[in-house]
């Protein structure tokens, strides 16, 4: 069995998330936290020094009561894509350790703590403040090592992290594929733990260039859109909303430009 490894026909693995579902209760956070055994300290109330994968952002459109509306909008690491056929996502581009590396088979962005010595370049370089820097060695409430995901390991102080799409599910999954003899995955073998733990269904996940999957329609959306397209970071992580404050907010539009026109450029690139 062997993976596909061209630009154009390999796997692209991304999320799609409605933000019209997504009541910010935090349940998408506490999953990724205990798959992939993220540290917590006793004290979050300084969130500079905290450590997520995933978080939830709050925005309103600033307008009083009664005319106050809320949006939650969950995020994970981006998984860009960069520019073209060569691309790779900024953090990549920048890493001196080659700690951090793009899978042109998944489309996913790698974390190799055991190559990182801290430079902390590549949390200078994610303009989505994805990478989260381990100031303390992991201390877990007595006996609860027992309970820690054998799949994932805990990180030691003086390493970058982040959300890897729960990577570990995706080679679990393809083991148990070649196993059975098969070249693909079915598209509900390989999902994130936030995917799963979400009540409202708000995420869906899977293969952006595969026609079999809802990602790859959901991204199509009227009302589709990515964090600073701008960039051309070339994100793998989609929003939908059917509210333009949102639209504009969380894509960072600025009052003279009209958020259909930079869509549709980005989208003639990519």
């Amino acid at each position: 069995m062997k993976e596909s490894a061209t630009h154009e026909t390999a796997r692209r693995y991304g999320m799609v998330i409605d933000l019209d579902k997504c009541t910010g209760c935090g349940a998408c956070m506490v999953s990724c936290y205990a798959e992939n055994n993220v540290p917590f300290k006793k004290d979050e109330s300084n969130k500079l020094d905290s450590i997520n994968w995933i978080r939830v952002v709050k925005m309103t459109n600033q307008k009083p009561y009664p005319d106050t509306q809320i949006c939650y909008l969950p995020m994970p690491c981006m998984q860009c894509d960069g520019v073209g056929k060569h691309g790779h996502s900024p953090c990549v581009s920048v890493c001196p350790a080659v700690a951090t590396d793009y899978d042109f088979t998944t489309g996913i962005v790698s974390q190799i703590y055991t190559r990182c010595f801290g430079c902390r370049y590549c949390m200078a370089a994610c303009p989505y403040h994805a990478r989260k820097f381990n100031w303390w060695d992991p201390v877990w409430p007595a006996d609860m090592e027992k309970y820690l995901s054998p799949n994932v390991s805990p990180r030691m102080r003086g390493v970058v992290e982040k959300c890897s799409f729960c990577f570990h599910r995706y080679q679990l999954a393809r083991d148990k594929a070649y196993q059975e003899e098969r070249a693909e995955l079915e598209e509900n073998e390989y999902q994130p733990a936030c995917v799963e733990a979400c009540p409202v269904k708000a995420m869906t996940f899977g293969d952006l260039n595969n026609p079999a999957h809802a990602v790859y329609e959901l991204k199509n959306h009227k009302h589709a859109f990515r964090l600073l397209e701008r960039l051309e970071t070339n994100p793998k992580v989609y929003y939908i909303s059917s509210k333009e404050w949102v639209r504009r907010n969380g894509d960072n539009y600025l009052p003279d430009e009209a958020p259909g026109r930079l869509k549709s450029k980005a989208k003639a690139r990519h």
